[in-house]
């Protein structure tokens, strides 16, 4: 389909900013904090962690004004999860004055009055479908969920499994993940997978590793204890079980990233389906295999389920490497979570053995999730 006259106008100014971007970001929040003071306390007192994340939102939506499929469905997540910063209807119009007056600023070549008309539409229709879906979600779901911590077990020097009781019942899907907030950096939010399917005793597990200058994920491995109280954003992902096929499952995990497929062979058992899951589990090193007694301990279990540790340094070239070396998998969907590069990667090497984009699954957080990170 040909673009539309105010995306092509959109993506040239798009393009135009991106060399100065880090510019851009830094104007846009001066606009917001300097004439609307009083949403300050909205965001983290260190602003490196959150900086680029509300504009890249906005530029992200913007970039596919023309294509409603990915459009609505992300402008949805992010309406009903910009409710546990406690953002209100009110606080829309303060930042499409920024967003417009940075581009303004420093768009200065593809800048002009059809432009403005192109981004002041396009912002009006990421607004009303975010107040819109804050408001739907309002009616059947709260702000966030307070969850205690009840079990904090290390698997390595930088990994622990934490578990969690949530102060009301808390609906999810296996393979999907949440925002976790420690109460040691308020207002700083993290994603984290679920690491087990939707459990009898309400209970939820998630597998963290602390990494350099990490701050939710060093508080999460490193100081929280059982009764600490940590805060819940709204479950989110598309990374779950087609229930009305038998389809094979290719499951690739690299590093936590198995926390999610862990999750959904416990949902596929619970199901009673006897689908052939195969799991390649990948680390750096055999002692980062943190879990890889559990899983093989699940495939003694079921005999439908083959589990396959893969270690080495190039991970993400290795994973999936792995994989190729097995199948054929044509007839498989596939499932991967893991670091952006595996993901990447993995998604490249699965088309090449035949496996259609459609039926591989997984969740870019970092890149979807926008300012809900």
């Amino acid at each position: 389909m040909e673009p539309s006259t105010d995306a092509v106008l959109i993506r040239r100014t798009l393009a135009e900013i991106a060399p100065v971007a880090d510019k851009v970001t830094s104007y846009f929040y001066a606009l917001v904090f300097t004439g609307h003071p009083e949403v300050r306390s909205m965001f983290p007192v260190a602003m490196d962690v959150q900086r680029d994340r509300l504009l890249k939102a906005l530029l992200t939506a913007s970039e596919h004004i023309d294509d409603p499929a990915v459009l609505i469905p992300y402008l949805r997540r992010l309406g009903a999860g910009h409710r546990k910063y406690g953002t209100q209807p009110a606080h829309y119009p303060a930042v499409g004055e920024a967003l417009i007056g940075a581009l303004g600023r420093y768009a200065e070549r593809t800048w002009g009055p059809e432009a403005e008309a192109a981004w002041v539409r396009a912002y009006t229709t990421i607004s009303q479908t975010m107040i819109d879906a804050a408001s739907e979600d309002e009616r059947s779901s709260p702000a966030w969920w307070h969850a205690e911590v009840v079990s904090h077990d290390p698997r390595t020097s930088d990994i622990a499994v934490i578990t969690v009781r949530p102060d009301q019942p808390y609906p999810f899907l296996a393979g999907q993940y949440t925002t976790v907030e420690t109460p040691w950096w308020p207002r700083v939010w993290r994603h984290y997978s679920f690491a087990s399917a939707p459990r009898a005793d309400g209970l939820l597990s998630f597998h963290v590793k602390a990494v350099p200058a990490g701050w939710v994920s060093n508080a999460l491995v490193r100081h929280a204890r059982p009764g600490d109280v940590l805060r819940l954003g709204p479950p989110a992902g598309s990374m779950v079980v087609d229930h009305t096929t038998d389809n094979g499952m290719l499951c690739l995990g690299g590093g936590t990233g198995i926390a999610p497929i862990k999750a959904l062979i416990e949902d596929v058992a619970e199901h009673g389906e006897r689908r052939p899951v195969e799991v390649f589990f990948g680390a750096r090193s055999d002692h980062d295999l943190y879990d890889k007694d559990t899983l093989l301990g699940l495939q003694r279990s079921h005999p439908w389920l083959s589990v396959r540790p893969v270690v080495g340094d190039g991970l993400a070239g290795q994973l999936p490497q792995a994989v190729g070396e097995h199948g054929p998998w044509n007839s498989y969907d596939a499932f991967i979570s893991g670091p952006p590069g595996l993901i990447r990667s993995g998604v490249d090497a699965l088309k090449r053995i035949g496996i259609p984009g459609e039926r591989i699954r997984y969740d870019a957080v970092e890149e979807l999730a926008g300012a809900g990170a």
